[in-house]
């Protein structure tokens, strides 16, 4: 699983990013997100993203800047979004070795596209870094090929709690289900997820049942109340107080503004 960090000074298209896209399906999760450069490379060096998604004008540091330095703190792939006025600055960015340059507003299937060029990009990065720091001769085909698949990618276990998040996240669950179903212990489990995911499990929870009920209130379809239900929450104002901890407005407000 690749871990993305979402760089934007306008939150209502960060927020938007983060939580109306099917992250899951592009094997990725967002591990966090920043509102300036500045925020952006501090964020980069404390969760080591394997892609950073970045606007170019943001204050304090323009994304082209932080780019720049952050060349030598993380190994990742970057995919710039922009205005069509600031195009101009594609030229700079593919020097940089940014994967992909996208306009808004962003069209999902471009998005899913440019995620799979830059997770090749990645791949192909730290595979290099992982050759280069290491003192085996790489004639070993058997070595060789352990080097070049060494990747993080989800763990079987991981794989299996996320799926069993999509298939019931609807239902009341917790990860004391995939104690009894996995035979291993909810510390370890919690642990493994927490590495590969940076999220705890019950975290991870919200936020996919936050994404989902944030699909259904984009459509303008359905009452508040009956996409809590929908979603896993019987308790309406339980809902609306965690929505709005993790998107920074009510599901009404939400709702509202694209309509």
């Amino acid at each position: 699983m690749f871990k993305v960090l979402i760089v934007e000074d306008e939150e209502m298209i960060r927020k938007g990013l983060r939580y109306t896209f099917d992250w899951l399906k592009a094997d990725c999760v967002v591990v966090d997100e920043a509102s300036n450069g500045e925020e952006g490379l501090a964020k980069m060096k404390e969760t080591q993203p394997d892609i950073v998604i970045t606007d170019v004008n943001m204050p304090l540091l323009d994304g082209i800047t932080m780019i720049e330095q952050s060349l030598s703190e993380v190994v990742c792939s970057y995919i710039i979004i922009s205005g069509y006025d600031e195009f101009h600055l594609a030229r700079k960015a593919i020097h940089l070795g940014v994967s992909e340059y996208l306009l808004k507003p962003l069209d999902q299937s471009q998005l899913l596209e440019a995620l799979e060029r830059a997770k090749s990009q990645v791949d192909l990065k730290k595979k290099f870094e992982m050759i280069k720091n290491s003192h085996v001769q790489l004639n070993d085909d058997v070595l060789s090929a352990t080097l070049m698949n060494g990747l993080s990618k989800a763990s079987k276990h991981v794989a299996k709690m996320i799926e069993y998040i999509q298939e019931n996240y609807r239902d009341k669950i917790s990860i004391n289900d995939l104690v009894v179903k996995l035979g291993i212990s909810a510390t370890y489990l919690n642990q493994k997820f927490k590495e590969e995911t940076s999220y705890t499990f019950n975290d991870f929870l919200i936020r996919y049942r936050i994404q989902k009920a944030m699909n259904q209130l984009k459509s303008g379809e359905g009452k508040v109340y009956m996409i809590a239900l929908d979603v896993g929450y019987k308790d309406y104002k339980y809902f609306t107080s965690l929505f709005k901890k993790y998107v920074n407005c009510t599901p009404s407000q939400f709702q509202d503004y694209y309509r």
